[in-house]
């Protein structure tokens, strides 16, 4: 009122800027909640009988950006595993022309730091895990130094958690951040005993992936990890889940923004 401007009621949302009608956003939003896997930008622009791809791709990558600020707000707290992951993307249009490298330093294979909230169970059940999980992250970084580390944990593990990992180099600043670090060289067959479910998340990820989404750059990769962890730490919330997605939604604007253009395909 004191500017003597017009405000959409778009302003301040995941819908600014936007010209899609509000109810793509809103069938959009219902579609992404309503299974434990998601939906690709292609089945989306199908549903909704749209002819352009970019729109609806531009719109769900909005809805992702959301979810990981919206579970970006807390930090993971008690026993607390910590790995890190390396998803198979697609070379980025800048790293076309440079040489293709392996291992670890591969433009095919973006890092991310996965970490997650666990309990331990006292009786556990026969199959089952000694361990109970709560909330997981995944975080998307640069490289594995010991300091790029160091300031995730910092950023998004609580100074009072256990922190669990293997004794890798890139984890051996980690004891200044948590109250206490456990590490231990942990072979391949005691992974489903020592970390159990950052394991299990990084295999559910990498499939799910690999299911749905195509030609997925390193890029946008955080904002497909978002929806995963963001649904995984929703898994309980029922009917509830597309009403808290609704507020979360018209809560925060986004701070995505695509370079790219006249794409078919894109996850």
């Amino acid at each position: 009122k004191q500017c003597h401007h017009r405000q959409s009621l778009r302003s301040g949302t995941v819908l600014e800027n936007s010209k899609l009608p509000f109810m793509y956003w809103y069938a959009a939003m219902h579609l992404l909640t309503s299974t434990k896997k998601s939906y690709s930008a292609a089945e989306l622009q199908r549903q909704l009988g749209h002819k352009r791809y970019q729109p609806i791709w531009e719109m769900v990558c909005k809805l992702r950006d959301v979810m990981g600020k919206r579970y970006n707000l807390y930090q993971l707290t008690d026993e607390v595993e910590l790995d890190n992951a390396f998803i198979a993307t697609l070379i980025a249009e800048e790293e076309k022309d440079k040489p293709l490298k392996r291992g670890i330093g591969s433009q095919r294979q973006p890092k991310a730091v996965v970490v997650n909230e666990s309990s331990f169970v006292e009786n556990p059940k026969p199959g089952k895990k000694p361990k109970r999980v709560n909330h997981l992250k995944m975080l998307v970084i640069e490289d594995l130094r010991a300091d790029t580390i160091s300031k995730t944990v910092n950023e998004h593990v609580n100074p009072k958690a256990e922190l669990t990992t293997n004794d890798a180099t890139p984890y051996s600043k980690l004891f200044e951040q948590v109250k206490s670090h456990h590490a231990q060289a942990i072979k391949k067959e005691d992974l489903p005993k020592t970390l159990p479910w950052v394991n299990i998340a990084i295999g559910n990820v990498k499939r799910l992936l690999l299911d749905v989404h195509h030609q997925l750059t390193n890029e946008y990769l955080q904002y497909y990890l978002n929806e995963f962890c963001y649904k995984f730490n929703r898994r309980y919330f029922g009917d509830a889940f597309f009403d808290g997605f609704l507020i979360a939604a018209v809560s925060y604007n986004t701070d995505f923004r695509s370079r790219i253009y006249n794409r078919n395909s894109c996850g």
